[in-house]
């Protein structure tokens, strides 16, 4: 038996697939979305304190795991302010702060590691007393996520699903509808193949999170991120998985040459409980707001795909092909009914999900999880249309004596079916769009700096949503020194809804800081204008764009 392409047709549907396939795996290459929200942070973003605080404390809306080295405090004068390693209670993450730090601004950089394995890299600035004239910011090595860790760890879990469905497919046949009459010899080693597929896609998730988690290069990540992501959820399910296979191994001999009993199977299909389970337990499901139910969920979910597109490659690549009129008789109507269920498994654990993850029909509209759903749920849409053709094809007489028909329709649902796998291990690297929503939800402010020839004026607004926002003006001379002002001026306009100019009431509190009320009526990208006076000649204004959100 051999896999040669004896049509034209199905070279183009493969490469076709092949490609879709490609592309999608490349789409995580863009910077990593965040799948744990901060919540809160005290000091909070952009306010101004009368003394240095004993220490930050970080709230995230889960559980997450510290990159140790990625977790400090920078003073206003660039040198670390933070006094001890940060301790982690559940979401909650605590750094002292040294006594007596100087006034300024100081900035605080996190990077931590959600509880279904994503980076969560991070910063904001808070100041002591008044800003600083040059705060500090944000280095490029703090936020960024390797591309190539990212997309090699989008490949591996494709690499995993694949193996699954192969191996589901391939021992589910040959246990339950091989022809006695067939040679079992090359579904069998597809069936090996595919387990040790899924096993060294277990061992190479766990190398690439390393890099993936810590921000490092792929190639260049230490044994203490590797030692991190044993000890983590992601970890644990990998291990897991891993022992599954090793398992699997002593079980499966006798399930795939056909000679098992039914004794034999009940360990089997124990262990493949637990292995479908380490899926999610170390992805979405496993962080969600309800995880028992998103587990369950996920694994039938998990287990219906396998099932369905499993039965769909090994009746393509072997039975449509090798089995008589007869046999096909007898295992069609078999394979329809487990089709059925498997699509029934699919289309009610995955309404769960969706009402889990995403949280209403809006966010299937406003965020690229959502959108991935939707994609996802119109590929399936198709294959469900053309499964409904091949029951109906299944059914008649003549099928048996003539599969070709049927066999051109497994195979358009086994490409389409592929594409979905890829769009799924792209939907794995997606926050969820229960996150993003909290994302908005979250009380943010804003802190920036803009410069004139005359002074540089910093910007602080303790938050940025519709209503009553407090302003905070600093000025500073060219040389840094505080900058006597005699006149400030604020407006605000909205030129998308044709507001212009409204007044921004300031009120002086000392010779270089004022403070005010900035009242945003509606969202949008609000411009801010400041004019500032400081001799009774010298005057300029700058501009500073606010996005204001709901």
């Amino acid at each position: 038996m051999t896999f040669s392409l004896r049509t034209p047709r199905r070279a183009v549907a493969l490469l076709g697939a092949f490609l879709v396939t490609m592309v999608a795996l490349l789409l995580p290459a863009a910077p990593a979305s965040a799948h744990a929200v901060l919540v809160t942070a005290s000091p909070r973003l952009g306010t101004v304190v009368p003394s240095a605080p004993e220490q930050v404390v970080l709230q995230f809306n889960e559980p997450v795991e510290p990159i140790t080295d990625k977790i400090l405090v920078l003073g206003p004068d660039g040198k670390r302010a933070d006094a001890g390693p940060a301790t982690l209670d559940d979401a909650t993450i605590t750094i002292p702060l040294r006594p007596g730090g100087p006034n300024g601004t100081y900035l605080v950089s996190y990077r931590v590691v959600s509880a279904d394995s994503h980076p969560i890299p991070g910063g904001y600035t808070f100041s002591v007393g008044a800003p600083s004239a040059h705060p500090p910011t944000l280095s490029d090595a703090a936020t960024r996520v390797d591309p190539w860790a990212q997309t090699a760890m989008s490949v591996t879990k494709f690499i995993s699903y694949a193996g699954l469905v192969v191996l589901v497919g391939a021992v589910l046949v040959l246990g339950l509808l091989w022809p006695a009459r067939l040679s079992r010899a090359m579904p069998q080693r597809l069936a090996w193949t595919a387990l040790g597929v899924v096993g060294a896609s277990a061992v190479l998730g766990l190398l690439v999170q390393a890099p993936y988690g810590s921000g490092r290069a792929l190639y260049d990540f230490s044994w203490s991120d590797l030692r991190l992501v044993l000890a983590s959820d992601f970890g644990t399910g990998h291990l897991i998985r891993l022992g599954v296979c090793a398992a699997a191994a002593f079980l499966l001999p006798p399930v795939l040459a056909g000679k098992a009993r039914r004794m034999d199977a009940i360990p089997l299909v124990l262990l493949s409980v637990v292995g479908l389970a380490t899926w999610p337990i170390s992805g979405h499901a496993g962080s969600s707001p309800v995880p028992q139910l998103s587990v369950v969920t996920d694994t039938f979910h998990i287990a219906g795909a396998a099932v369905w597109l499993g039965g769909l490659l090994m009746l393509l690549l072997f039975l449509l092909r090798r089995a008589n009129a007869v046999e096909l008789g007898a295992i069609l109507p078999i394979w329809s009914r487990w089709a059925t269920l498997a699509v029934a498994a699919i289309v009610v654990s995955g309404t769960v999900q969706v009402l889990v993850e995403v949280g209403g029909l809006d966010p299937l509209w406003r965020t690229r999880y959502g959108l991935l759903v939707l994609a996802k749920i119109g590929l399936l849409a198709v294959v469900l249309g053309s499964a409904v053709y091949a029951r109906r094809l299944a059914d008649q007489e003549d099928t048996a004596a003539d599969p070709r028909r049927l066999r051109l329709i497994v195979l358009l649902e086994s490409v389409i079916i592929v594409v979905v796998l890829a769009v799924s291990s792209v939907l794995v690297q997606t926050a969820p769009a229960r996150n993003a929503n909290a994302a908005t939800t979250v009380t943010q402010g804003l802190s920036t700096s803009v410069t004139s020839p005359l002074y540089t004026l910093q910007v602080e607004l303790t938050t940025t949503t519709v209503g009553s926002n407090e302003l905070h003006l600093y000025a500073y001379a060219p040389d840094g020194s505080q900058q006597v002002v005699q006149e400030w001026t604020a407006t605000a306009s909205l030129p998308s809804a044709g507001v212009n100019g409204v007044s921004v009431p300031l009120v002086k509190l000392t010779p270089n800081h004022v403070s005010g009320q900035f009242v945003a009526p509606t969202a949008g990208q609000w411009q801010l204008r400041f004019s500032l006076r400081t001799t009774d000649i010298d005057e300029a204004a700058v501009t500073v764009t606010v996005p204001i959100s709901p």
